[in-house]
Protein backbone atom coordinates (compact mmCIF):
# COMPACT_ATOMS: atom_id res chain seq x y z
CA UNK A 1 0.00 0.00 0.00
CA UNK A 2 1.38 3.52 -1.32
CA UNK A 3 2.19 5.68 1.79
CA UNK A 4 0.28 9.03 1.66
CA UNK A 5 2.04 12.09 0.67
CA UNK A 6 2.48 15.46 2.92
CA UNK A 7 0.02 17.05 0.69
CA UNK A 8 -2.18 14.08 0.94
CA UNK A 9 -2.33 14.12 4.90
CA UNK A 10 -2.64 18.19 4.92
CA UNK A 11 -5.77 17.75 2.68
CA UNK A 12 -7.61 15.33 4.98
CA UNK A 13 -6.66 17.38 7.57
CA UNK A 14 -8.32 20.48 6.13
CA UNK A 15 -11.81 21.39 6.22
CA UNK A 16 -13.44 21.62 2.42
CA UNK A 17 -15.30 24.72 2.80
CA UNK A 18 -14.98 28.48 4.47
CA UNK A 19 -15.57 29.39 8.16
CA UNK A 20 -18.78 29.74 8.98
CA UNK A 21 -20.64 31.81 12.26
CA UNK A 22 -22.84 29.34 13.64
CA UNK A 23 -24.23 31.09 16.39
CA UNK A 24 -23.86 34.06 18.43
CA UNK A 25 -24.34 35.41 22.30
CA UNK A 26 -24.16 37.94 24.29
CA UNK A 27 -23.51 39.59 27.99
CA UNK A 28 -23.99 42.80 29.73
CA UNK A 29 -23.88 43.31 33.33
CA UNK A 30 -27.54 44.09 35.27
CA UNK A 31 -25.76 47.70 36.54
CA UNK A 32 -27.29 50.21 34.18
CA UNK A 33 -26.36 53.70 33.75
CA UNK A 34 -28.30 56.61 31.88
CA UNK A 35 -25.59 58.49 30.21
CA UNK A 36 -28.29 61.66 30.73
CA UNK A 37 -27.27 61.44 34.66
CA UNK A 38 -23.71 59.91 34.32
CA UNK A 39 -22.05 63.32 34.29
CA UNK A 40 -23.53 64.15 37.97
CA UNK A 41 -23.14 60.70 38.97
CA UNK A 42 -19.49 60.65 38.18
CA UNK A 43 -18.13 63.72 39.49
CA UNK A 44 -20.01 62.81 42.73
CA UNK A 45 -18.95 59.35 43.07
CA UNK A 46 -15.34 60.84 42.42
CA UNK A 47 -15.39 63.66 45.21
CA UNK A 48 -14.91 66.39 42.09
CA UNK A 49 -17.75 68.62 42.03
CA UNK A 50 -16.08 71.17 43.04
CA UNK A 51 -14.15 70.92 38.88
CA UNK A 52 -17.49 72.71 37.87
CA UNK A 53 -16.12 73.97 34.08
CA UNK A 54 -14.46 70.16 34.19
CA UNK A 55 -18.11 68.95 34.78
CA UNK A 56 -19.85 71.05 31.99
CA UNK A 57 -17.33 70.16 29.55
CA UNK A 58 -17.88 66.21 30.61
CA UNK A 59 -21.78 66.84 30.05
CA UNK A 60 -21.20 68.09 26.35
CA UNK A 61 -19.49 65.16 26.03
CA UNK A 62 -21.92 62.58 27.35
CA UNK A 63 -24.31 64.67 25.17
CA UNK A 64 -22.68 63.98 22.12
CA UNK A 65 -21.55 60.47 22.34
CA UNK A 66 -24.76 59.69 20.89
CA UNK A 67 -25.14 57.36 23.69
CA UNK A 68 -28.40 56.48 25.52
CA UNK A 69 -27.01 53.90 28.61
CA UNK A 70 -24.49 51.98 29.58
CA UNK A 71 -23.99 49.16 31.39
CA UNK A 72 -21.22 48.47 33.87
CA UNK A 73 -20.15 46.43 36.63
CA UNK A 74 -18.55 49.10 38.70
CA UNK A 75 -21.65 50.28 41.09
CA UNK A 76 -21.64 53.08 43.77
CA UNK A 77 -21.04 50.24 46.25
CA UNK A 78 -18.12 48.98 45.04
CA UNK A 79 -16.07 52.39 44.51
CA UNK A 80 -17.26 53.66 47.90
CA UNK A 81 -15.34 50.29 49.13
CA UNK A 82 -12.51 51.21 47.01
CA UNK A 83 -11.66 54.78 46.92
CA UNK A 84 -8.04 54.92 45.18
CA UNK A 85 -10.39 54.06 42.10
CA UNK A 86 -11.94 56.99 42.19
CA UNK A 87 -8.74 59.25 42.10
CA UNK A 88 -6.93 59.90 38.83
CA UNK A 89 -3.66 58.63 39.79
CA UNK A 90 -3.62 56.65 43.03
CA UNK A 91 -2.27 53.12 43.40
CA UNK A 92 -5.20 51.13 42.54
CA UNK A 93 -4.09 47.98 40.67
CA UNK A 94 -4.70 45.07 42.96
CA UNK A 95 -8.14 46.41 43.68
CA UNK A 96 -8.55 46.34 40.22
CA UNK A 97 -7.13 43.28 39.29
CA UNK A 98 -9.05 41.35 42.15
CA UNK A 99 -12.17 42.52 40.26
CA UNK A 100 -11.68 41.47 36.79
CA UNK A 101 -9.61 38.46 36.86
CA UNK A 102 -12.96 37.25 38.63
CA UNK A 103 -15.85 38.84 37.06
CA UNK A 104 -14.34 38.99 33.18
CA UNK A 105 -14.09 35.10 33.08
CA UNK A 106 -17.60 35.01 34.49
CA UNK A 107 -19.62 37.51 31.93
CA UNK A 108 -18.14 35.57 29.15
CA UNK A 109 -19.60 32.67 30.36
CA UNK A 110 -23.00 34.39 30.09
CA UNK A 111 -22.35 34.87 26.48
CA UNK A 112 -20.83 32.12 25.53
CA UNK A 113 -23.74 29.88 27.53
CA UNK A 114 -26.14 31.98 24.80
CA UNK A 115 -24.35 30.71 21.59
CA UNK A 116 -24.15 27.23 22.86
CA UNK A 117 -27.86 26.98 23.58
CA UNK A 118 -28.38 28.84 20.13
CA UNK A 119 -26.17 26.82 18.33
CA UNK A 120 -27.48 23.42 19.74
CA UNK A 121 -24.96 21.09 20.32
CA UNK A 122 -22.95 19.27 23.48
CA UNK A 123 -20.01 22.04 24.72
CA UNK A 124 -17.65 18.76 23.98
CA UNK A 125 -18.17 19.35 20.40
CA UNK A 126 -15.99 22.69 20.58
CA UNK A 127 -12.32 21.78 20.07
CA UNK A 128 -10.65 25.22 20.15
CA UNK A 129 -11.06 28.65 22.29
CA UNK A 130 -10.01 32.05 21.81
CA UNK A 131 -10.83 34.12 24.45
CA UNK A 132 -9.57 38.35 24.62
CA UNK A 133 -9.39 40.67 27.23
CA UNK A 134 -8.06 43.99 27.48
CA UNK A 135 -9.61 44.46 31.19
CA UNK A 136 -6.74 42.41 33.50
CA UNK A 137 -4.19 39.95 33.20
CA UNK A 138 -3.90 36.82 35.33
CA UNK A 139 -1.79 33.30 34.67
CA UNK A 140 -3.54 30.60 34.18
CA UNK A 141 -5.18 33.05 31.91
CA UNK A 142 -9.75 33.78 31.78
CA UNK A 143 -9.04 31.09 28.68
CA UNK A 144 -8.56 28.67 31.60
CA UNK A 145 -10.84 29.96 33.95
CA UNK A 146 -13.69 30.01 31.40
CA UNK A 147 -13.15 26.39 30.31
CA UNK A 148 -13.63 25.74 34.34
CA UNK A 149 -16.50 28.02 34.22
CA UNK A 150 -18.44 25.97 31.11
CA UNK A 151 -17.46 23.02 31.97
CA UNK A 152 -15.43 22.46 28.54
CA UNK A 153 -13.39 19.29 28.11
CA UNK A 154 -9.88 19.32 29.37
CA UNK A 155 -7.95 18.88 26.15
CA UNK A 156 -9.96 22.05 24.23
CA UNK A 157 -7.12 23.42 22.48
CA UNK A 158 -6.88 27.38 23.95
CA UNK A 159 -5.55 30.58 22.77
CA UNK A 160 -5.41 33.77 25.16
CA UNK A 161 -4.79 37.52 24.17
CA UNK A 162 -4.53 40.01 26.53
CA UNK A 163 -4.01 43.91 26.22
CA UNK A 164 -4.98 44.11 22.29
CA UNK A 165 -7.67 46.89 22.71
CA UNK A 166 -10.86 47.66 20.85
CA UNK A 167 -9.38 45.88 17.41
CA UNK A 168 -9.14 42.91 18.93
CA UNK A 169 -12.61 41.81 17.99
CA UNK A 170 -11.52 41.40 14.40
CA UNK A 171 -8.04 39.76 15.61
CA UNK A 172 -9.82 36.87 16.96
CA UNK A 173 -12.30 36.28 14.58
CA UNK A 174 -9.48 36.34 11.81
CA UNK A 175 -7.90 33.94 14.08
CA UNK A 176 -10.52 31.14 14.52
CA UNK A 177 -11.45 31.51 10.31
CA UNK A 178 -7.76 30.00 10.31
CA UNK A 179 -8.35 27.49 12.65
CA UNK A 180 -11.73 26.48 11.39
CA UNK A 181 -10.54 26.27 7.65
CA UNK A 182 -7.49 24.71 8.81
CA UNK A 183 -9.03 21.88 11.43
CA UNK A 184 -11.77 19.53 9.61
CA UNK A 185 -14.52 19.20 11.87
CA UNK A 186 -13.04 22.39 14.57
CA UNK A 187 -15.43 23.94 16.09
CA UNK A 188 -14.20 27.29 17.45
CA UNK A 189 -16.05 29.29 20.66
CA UNK A 190 -14.40 32.53 20.61
CA UNK A 191 -15.12 35.17 23.37
CA UNK A 192 -14.94 38.54 24.34
CA UNK A 193 -15.17 40.33 27.67
CA UNK A 194 -14.35 43.37 28.74
CA UNK A 195 -14.93 45.41 32.37
CA UNK A 196 -13.82 48.81 32.89
CA UNK A 197 -13.01 48.44 36.74
CA UNK A 198 -9.45 48.66 35.29
CA UNK A 199 -9.49 52.00 33.42
CA UNK A 200 -12.46 53.74 35.40
CA UNK A 201 -10.81 56.70 37.38
CA UNK A 202 -11.43 60.15 38.55
CA UNK A 203 -11.16 63.46 36.03
CA UNK A 204 -8.06 65.44 36.00
CA UNK A 205 -8.53 68.93 34.07
CA UNK A 206 -4.89 68.27 32.14
CA UNK A 207 -5.92 65.14 30.49
CA UNK A 208 -8.95 65.69 28.57
CA UNK A 209 -8.34 62.43 26.84
CA UNK A 210 -9.27 59.94 29.94
CA UNK A 211 -12.63 61.59 30.53
CA UNK A 212 -13.39 60.54 26.27
CA UNK A 213 -13.24 57.10 27.56
CA UNK A 214 -15.39 57.87 30.60
CA UNK A 215 -17.91 58.92 28.48
CA UNK A 216 -17.76 56.09 26.17
CA UNK A 217 -16.39 52.62 27.08
CA UNK A 218 -18.54 50.39 28.72
CA UNK A 219 -18.75 46.68 29.95
CA UNK A 220 -19.82 43.73 27.71
CA UNK A 221 -19.04 40.16 26.32
CA UNK A 222 -19.59 38.82 22.84
CA UNK A 223 -19.32 34.84 22.08
CA UNK A 224 -19.34 33.67 18.43
CA UNK A 225 -19.13 30.28 17.41
CA UNK A 226 -17.18 29.32 14.23
CA UNK A 227 -17.11 26.53 12.07
CA UNK A 228 -16.33 25.34 8.31
CA UNK A 229 -18.30 22.72 6.37
CA UNK A 230 -21.74 22.91 8.72
CA UNK A 231 -24.02 19.69 9.21
CA UNK A 232 -27.07 20.60 7.07
CA UNK A 233 -29.37 18.94 9.42
CA UNK A 234 -28.56 20.26 12.84
CA UNK A 235 -26.46 23.41 12.07
CA UNK A 236 -27.70 26.55 10.45
CA UNK A 237 -24.86 29.45 9.98
CA UNK A 238 -25.54 32.71 9.81
CA UNK A 239 -22.65 33.60 7.35
CA UNK A 240 -20.08 32.40 5.64
CA UNK A 241 -16.97 34.08 7.10
CA UNK A 242 -14.43 35.20 3.67
CA UNK A 243 -12.16 37.31 4.85
CA UNK A 244 -10.66 39.59 8.38
CA UNK A 245 -7.78 41.58 8.33
CA UNK A 246 -6.30 44.34 10.14
CA UNK A 247 -3.79 47.44 8.70
CA UNK A 248 -1.97 50.44 10.85
CA UNK A 249 -3.76 53.27 9.69
CA UNK A 250 -1.31 56.53 7.94
CA UNK A 251 -0.55 58.87 10.79
CA UNK A 252 -1.61 56.85 13.13
CA UNK A 253 1.28 56.82 15.47
CA UNK A 254 0.39 57.11 19.11
CA UNK A 255 -3.31 57.88 18.04
CA UNK A 256 -4.83 55.32 20.94
CA UNK A 257 -2.31 53.78 23.69
CA UNK A 258 -2.40 52.47 27.16
CA UNK A 259 -0.16 51.32 29.84
CA UNK A 260 -0.73 49.64 32.96
CA UNK A 261 0.76 51.16 35.77
CA UNK A 262 0.05 51.21 39.54
CA UNK A 263 -3.06 53.21 38.82
CA UNK A 264 -4.75 50.80 36.11
CA UNK A 265 -4.60 50.83 32.76
CA UNK A 266 -3.94 54.35 31.75
CA UNK A 267 -5.10 55.20 28.03
CA UNK A 268 -4.50 57.81 26.19
CA UNK A 269 -6.66 59.15 23.16
CA UNK A 270 -5.69 61.83 20.46
CA UNK A 271 -8.42 64.34 19.67
CA UNK A 272 -8.12 63.28 15.66
CA UNK A 273 -8.96 59.48 16.58
CA UNK A 274 -13.00 60.07 15.15
CA UNK A 275 -11.04 61.25 11.92
CA UNK A 276 -8.63 58.86 11.19
CA UNK A 277 -11.30 55.97 11.81
CA UNK A 278 -14.11 57.46 9.50
CA UNK A 279 -11.41 57.84 6.51
CA UNK A 280 -11.06 53.99 6.65
CA UNK A 281 -14.27 52.18 7.54
CA UNK A 282 -17.09 51.13 5.27
CA UNK A 283 -20.17 53.55 5.80
CA UNK A 284 -22.36 51.18 6.37
CA UNK A 285 -20.84 50.21 9.49
CA UNK A 286 -20.99 53.17 11.07
CA UNK A 287 -24.94 52.75 11.21
CA UNK A 288 -24.85 49.62 13.11
CA UNK A 289 -21.99 50.60 15.15
CA UNK A 290 -23.97 53.65 16.16
CA UNK A 291 -26.93 51.71 16.86
CA UNK A 292 -24.99 49.67 19.76
CA UNK A 293 -23.51 52.57 21.45
CA UNK A 294 -26.35 54.60 21.69
CA UNK A 295 -27.69 51.49 23.67
CA UNK A 296 -24.55 49.57 24.97
CA UNK A 297 -21.42 52.37 25.10
CA UNK A 298 -18.68 50.53 23.71
CA UNK A 299 -17.39 47.67 25.37
CA UNK A 300 -13.74 47.38 23.47
CA UNK A 301 -13.22 43.87 21.91
CA UNK A 302 -16.50 42.78 22.37
CA UNK A 303 -18.06 45.47 19.97
CA UNK A 304 -17.76 43.65 17.19
CA UNK A 305 -19.51 40.83 18.19
CA UNK A 306 -22.43 42.98 19.03
CA UNK A 307 -22.19 44.76 16.01
CA UNK A 308 -22.89 41.85 14.17
CA UNK A 309 -25.57 40.45 15.96
CA UNK A 310 -27.24 43.44 15.41
CA UNK A 311 -26.73 43.60 12.03
CA UNK A 312 -27.85 40.01 11.68
CA UNK A 313 -31.08 40.98 13.85
CA UNK A 314 -31.94 44.23 11.32
CA UNK A 315 -31.45 42.52 8.32
CA UNK A 316 -33.85 39.00 9.59
CA UNK A 317 -36.73 39.64 7.09
CA UNK A 318 -40.29 40.37 9.18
Amino acid sequence: MAMATVEEIRKAQRAQGPATVLAIGTATPPNCVFQADYPDYYFRITNSDHMTDLKHKFKRMCDKSMIKKRHMYLTEEILKENPNMCAYMASSLDARQDIVVVEVPKLGKEAATKAIKEWGHPKSKITHLVFCTTSGVDMPGADYQLTKLLGLRPSVKRIMMYQQGCFAGGTVLRLAKDLAENNKDARVLVVCSEITAVTFRGPSDTHLDSLVGQALFADGAGAVIIGADPDSKTERPLYQFVSAAQTILPDSDGAIDGHLREVGLNFHLLKDVPGLISKNIEKAWLKHSHQLASGTGTPSSGSLTLVALQYLTKSKPN
